[in-house]
């Protein structure tokens, strides 16, 4: 399953991220979004779990938990949509 994970510090690592996620099962992947100019966290990622149910224990426990001083919004990932809004 792929976690949204929201309202991140925007000093933490992946690894760190990773790491409170593998308190619930195995992570496939982590994720931190970044600015592609600046480089600079957008303050959200994703985690990808194997084990559907092991991901949504760790939705149900850490959304709203705080990690680095904020509270960390946590939710299955929706799909994304690539249109920009544009009819064309």
């Amino acid at each position: 399953m792929n976690i949204y994970v929201g309202n991140l510090q925007y000093g933490l690592s992946e690894d760190e991220l990773r790491s409170v996620f593998e308190e619930y099962g195995s992570v496939e992947s982590a994720k931190i979004i970044s600015d592609r100019e600046t480089g600079r966290s957008k303050g959200f990622g994703f985690v990808e779990m194997s084990d559907d149910s092991s991901a949504q224990d760790a939705i149900n426990d850490l959304d709203g938990a705080e990690l680095g001083g904020r509270a960390m919004r946590v939710s299955e990932a929706r799909p994304r949509n690539n249109s920009r809004g544009n009819n064309f």
